[in-house]
């Protein structure tokens, strides 16, 4: 049996929760009714991915371990979650073991030396969940009594506190943990610029308190320690566990994606066109009442993901597209690129001027539509006539009137804005910062165009109505030269939606490409040098990479974006989930 235990199950918050969701068909295919997942419960998430089981289906060993929690006044839900391959799930309400929470943190300093704070709903709210886990499991492990073939496998410190407390009871079966990445290495790198470099030299203790993250840190270490096997995502952060959590990992689990879920097959080319052409719509409400630029030689890049503007990679990336900038005015190259910066920042509200664009143009389409649907019923009755229509008399005064008062109002005297809202604290903002020092205000003469949107691209969006993957399906190249990044699942999405991206040799995804697939720039993923690189030539390797993109002609573009669609397969959970079976089996040999 296999029981997959993360804060992130039927819960979305990060990373983590597309690494279990993805994954499912894959565990499902090898494991069937023996594999469930196991969660805290949200009662808002819930209402929407999960569906309980019914009276029939609590006759399992997971159904009457779930009963026996109920019996005990702790609550618990068993049933299905409703992804792709409906995998059994149970979620644990943990606000039921807090009336414990003193003797758990106590146990918790006493028997494994992690010092839990009070006043920390997040960490309460953990620790909560493991004791609610190690309930689950030790009641499991007392009904399938003389098993061993129980396999628990633990994603992150959020989920980790049951690892040391199973060990110490003797749990009978076996226990694998997963770090996806080490919490003191995200601090200690968004904090020094050579991270890297420093690694093998951090006291972790110190440094865990000196981010006041002392609980987390342990809770990471123990369950690092306690784990029968313990893993990570990549040989970059298989080398933060070394030196920070003092255990190297003994397989590494990249991850991947159900590639199924992204394919268009023929129709992929197709889709781009479409999407850009709303992109397009975009570019025109926000540049065109200032000045026009030519779309048909425009190219569209962007960025997404958290803002942590080192880690991410967003210095590096700004400092590339003033250079790039720069070299394409020099070489007269006919292109525009419009470069779009998507992540969730602090803001007032959406921009007024925004709004008023967006809605100038949805006037001019009304206008448009009422033109239209004028000249044709007219050209139909002059010709029935016999008579050879004057187009120039078809359409009213009143609609010409009209659409002269909305160019007029359309227009305006100023440079398009950089950012699309209101930010809390606008001047100390990193991002808007860094485009202002390099001079990246969108000036009309400028090749490079630059749009910082900071919140997410969702239907509901005003500015867009579109999904986040039909945005990146409508772009030309994604760019995530990241400085500190685990994994990073961004450069893998795009890829899989048939869109080229660059990423660096000190992510995770970039490490992995450069050791086994030393083709890959071939294909259309490109990797920026950042480890053993400074950041002055990391920023010309990477503008480099852009310019020679931006002298591409449309036909190599898309011969790239077919290659890039098809690369995405060596990702596709069917090859990658073969790790996470030896991860299992290994466990299974040393319990």
């Amino acid at each position: 049996m296999l029981l997959e235990i993360g804060w992130e199950v039927c819960n979305k918050m990060g990373g983590i929760y597309t690494v279990l969701r993805t994954k499912v068909p894959s565990m499902m295919a090898r494991w069937g009714r023996r594999y469930c997942l196991i969660g805290p419960y949200n009662h808002d998430t819930a209402q929407v991915e999960f569906e309980p089981a019914g009276p029939d289906e609590m006759d399992t060993p997971l159904g009457r371990a779930v009963r026996q929690m109920r019996e005990m006044g702790f609550g618990a839900e068993y049933g299905r979650w409703l992804v792709m391959g409906r995998p059994q799930v149970v979620l644990l309400h943990v606000n039921d073991v807090k009336r414990y929470l003193g003797d758990i943190k106590y146990r918790l300093w006493a028997d494994h030396q992690i010092p839990v704070p009070d006043g920390d709903a997040l960490v309460d709210d953990v620790v909560a969940f493991g004791e609610s886990v190690r309930l689950l499991l030790s009641n499991l492990g007392q009904r399938e009594a003389g098993r061993r073939d129980i396999i628990a496998h633990f994603h992150e410190w959020m989920a980790g506190t049951a690892i040391p407390m199973l060990r110490k009871e003797h749990w009978p079966g076996t226990t694998v943990f997963t770090t996806h990445a080490t919490l003191l290495g995200r601090y200690l790198a968004m904090s020094n610029p050579a991270f890297y470099d420093h690694l093998a030299y951090f006291d972790p203790h110190k440094e865990a308190e000196h981010f006041n993250i002392a609980c987390q840190h342990g809770i990471e270490r123990a369950a690092a320690h306690g784990s029968h096997v313990f893993t990570t995502v990549s040989d970059i952060t298989g080398l933060e566990c070394k030196h920070l959590l003092g255990r190297e990992p003994d397989v590494l689990l990249p991850n991947g994606l159900n590639i199924q879920r992204f394919a268009a097959l023929h129709e992929f080319q197709n889709l781009h066109q479409e999407f850009k052409q709303r992109i397009h719509e975009f570019t025109m409400s926000h540049f065109f009442p200032s000045y026009t630029f030519d779309l048909d030689h425009t190219l569209y890049f962007f960025t997404s993901g958290r803002y942590e503007y080192r880690n991410k990679g967003m210095d590096l990336t700004i400092e590339a597209l003033a250079r790039l900038n720069h070299r394409l005015r020099v070489a007269e190259v006919p292109v525009n690129v419009v470069f779009f910066c998507i992540t969730k920042a602090p803001v007032k509200s959406l921009s007024v001027g925004e709004l008023q664009s967006t809605a100038m143009l949805d006037e001019f389409r009304n206008i448009a539509d009422h033109m239209t649907e004028q000249v044709r019923d007219r050209i139909v009755q002059e010709a029935a006539l016999g008579h050879v229509p004057d187009l120039n008399k078809m359409i009213d005064e009143y609609w010409m009137l009209r659409l002269r008062r909305s160019i007029h109002a359309w227009k305006r005297g100023w440079l398009p804005s950089i950012v699309t809202h209101d930010l809390v604290d606008d001047q100390k903002d990193d991002v808007l910062s860094a485009l202002r020092r390099c001079n990246l205000i969108n000036h009309q003469g400028d090749r490079v165009k630059v749009i910082f949107h900071p919140d997410f691209i969702t239907p509901t969006n005003p500015l867009w109505g579109m999904e986040y993957e039909e945005f990146v399906r409508g772009c030309h190249l994604g760019v995530f030269p990241s400085y500190y990044e685990p994994w990073g699942y961004t450069p893998l999405e795009s890829i899989a939606l048939g869109v080229p991206a660059i990423t660096s040799d000190l992510s995770g995804f970039g490490s992995y490409l450069a050791q086994l697939l030393p083709e890959h720039d071939q294909e259309g993923l490109f990797c920026v040098h950042r480890r053993y690189n400074d950041f002055n030539r990391a920023a010309d390797e990477l503008a480099d990479l852009m310019f020679r993109y931006c002298q591409q002609s449309r036909r190599e573009r898309i011969a790239q974006r077919n290659r890039v669609e098809s690369f995405s397969e060596h990702f596709d959970w069917h090859n990658l989930g073969r790790r996470y079976h030896e991860a299992h089996e290994l466990a299974l040999d040393r319990v």
